[in-house]
Order: structure tokens, then sequence, then C-alpha cells
């Protein structure tokens, strides 16, 4: 006769998908019931650690574990790619960011340095300390993709999440100081690109998943290349450069990239890469558009909007053609 405590455990373990729990619900009900008397077992609930445990599972599961059906496969690969372009994407973006920024100030004379010094120091000690974390944490990007493709994952992990944190800081600040936030939804869509990315790495690589690897070159030369093609949109046009520039720049250049990349091959092997793309292009496009609106109608110099509109109007083309080409290749896949 079926206890009540056996009956929640197995609708807990509906939360796995249909073919894990065919193979493993019977075994995994008996190891939880194993110690339990049965005499209290009407009066018993699984823990809320077991709860977390197969929910995390259940995610696991359906993101390309060992053995797993093809749908469940081509998910996991499309999430852990988006997951490693998106953090190789930020990592770039923001070493670019600080080497250009420390430059201007260290080559334009005392009165920039001391600008620059003042934007962490004018607010007193306590936020200052909040300033050298939102200037720093970013950096572990960087960790974060190194560490990803050498199969730390913990690290990898931990690393991304610190990482994401500073996203949070424009939603903070004005409760703790008189400091005011960009638009909110340049703050959202900001906040949303970077915690989505490093729940994808926590979600998708894990232990049960194959190593993460890029399609082509290797982590370093892929790293530089992206720092070269960022620093150089922010050189040649500095006027145009906000914070989505660079890294839209570069996402476009290796988005059309791989698209020719792609063309020269016969095999299906990256058949996951352009909904990647497309899913990490769309994030970008609305970060851009998010930042783009405050200045519809204000009187922005004409290279800052029309540079705006320009990559706004090139990401969407990309997305679009990253959609249809990632779903032809999944229906050739199948």
């Amino acid at each position: 006769m079926t206890t009540l405590l056996e009956s929640r455990y197995r609708m807990v373990l509906r939360l796995l998908p249909a073919y894990y729990r065919r193979e493993r619900e019977e075994e995994m009900v008996e190891i939880y019931l194993w110690d339990v008397d049965r005499e209290t077992q009407d009066q018993s609930r699984p823990t809320l650690g077991e709860v977390a445990s197969i929910a995390a599972l259940a995610l696991r599961t359906r993101l390309g574990a060992a053995g797993a059906p093809r749908p469940y496969d081509r998910l996991g690969a499309a999430v852990r790619l988006f997951a490693l372009f998106a953090v190789l994407l930020q990592a770039a973006s923001v070493v670019v960011d600080r080497v250009l920024g420390l430059t201007w100030a260290a080559t334009h004379g005392p009165a920039q340095w001391d600008m620059y010094v003042s934007g962490f120091t004018a607010r007193g000690p306590a936020l200052a300390v909040a300033e050298v974390a939102v200037w720093a944490l970013p950096l572990l990007w960087t960790v974060a993709y190194f560490a990803l493709l050498h199969g730390r994952l913990r690290l990898a992990r931990v690393s991304a999440l610190l990482a994401a944190l500073p996203t949070l800081w424009p939603f903070l600040a004005p409760l703790v100081s008189t400091w005011f936030p960009p638009s909110t939804a340049f703050t959202t869509t900001s906040a949303l690109f970077s915690w989505l990315t490093a729940l994808a790495l926590c979600a998708a690589h894990h232990r049960d998943a194959p190593p993460a690897s890029l399609p082509v070159g290797t982590p370093g030369l892929a790293f530089a290349a992206c720092g070269v093609v960022m620093g150089a949109s922010v050189v040649l046009l500095p006027l145009a450069a906000d914070t989505v520039w660079a890294p839209a720049t570069c996402f476009a250049v290796g988005a059309l990239g791989w698209l020719l990349w792609r063309a020269r091959r016969d095999d299906r092997s990256t058949a996951c890469g352009a909904i990647a793309l497309a899913v990490l292009g769309l994030l970008l496009l609305t970060v851009r558009v998010a930042a783009l609106y405050p200045w519809l109608g204000t009187p922005v110099p004409a290279l800052v909007l029309g540079g705006a509109l320009v990559q706004a109007g090139i990401l969407s083309l990309l997305v679009a053609v990253l959609a249809v080409v990632g779903g032809r290749d999944l229906a050739a896949a199948r």
C-alpha cells in the first residue's frame, strides 16, 4: 500500500523528464524511503533539501546529461554555447573598458586622473568600497571564461555569479546614497543579460555535460580577437562609443564570421551555434534599444544617435538570419 510520503516523493519526482523517471523513479523512491519508519511515513514530507536537489537534477537532465534524448541534448548544447559566448563577450568587454579608461586617465594629465579617481572617492569611504567593487568584480568574467574552458567548473560558476553582482548596484545605490542610476530599462536589461549568462553557465555546464570548448580557435586567441575588435571600435569612433557599442560591434563581427565559417562546413556538429548566437544577439539588441530609447527626442549628437540606430538595425538583421539558420540546422540534424 502506498504511503503519503511515497506519493509525495513521486509527485516531486514529476519534475524530472519522463525518460529519466522511466529509468530511475523506482530506484530513487526506494532510496528515499529506505531509512524512514513505515509507521511515520504518513506524517512525513520530503525535505526542502531533497526537493531542491530533485529540482536541480530536473534542470540538469533537461540540459544534456549523458544519454539524454536528442531534444534535451540539443537544448543543453545551445544553452552551453550561449553561456560560453556571452561570458567571452562580457569578459573581453570589461577588460577593454578598464584598460581604455585607465589609459585615458593616465595619459591626459593630472586633472583627468583626479577626475577618474574622484569617481571612487567623492561619496565617502563606505561608497568608495562599493564603487571599487563595481569596478573590479566584473573582471571576474575573464576568470569565469578561462576557468570554464579549462574544466574548472566551480571556479567558473562562482566567478560568473560574483561578476554579475555589480549589475544590482544601480538598484541599491539610490537607497543608500544620492546617486541616480541610468534609465530603469537600461539597468534592468543590463542586469538581465549578466544574470542570464551566469545562470546559464551554472545550469548547463554541469558534471554530466560535455566539457566546454570553442567551435574554432583557442581560448586565448578568441579572447584577444574580441578585445582587439572592441578596442578598435572605440578608438576609431570614440564619439559613438557608449557602454553597449563595443560588445555589440564585436558580436556583429563575430556572428558574421561564424555564419561565413559555418557556410564552408558540411557537418552539422555546430547545429546549435546559430540558436545560441541568436539568443545572445537578441539580448544585446534589447540592451541596445534600452540604451538608445532615452536619447530619442533629445539633443544627442548625430554621430552618437546614428551609430546606435545603425547598430540596432544590424543586430536586428543578424538575429533574424541566425534564427532562420538555426531553425534549418536543427531540422537537418533530426
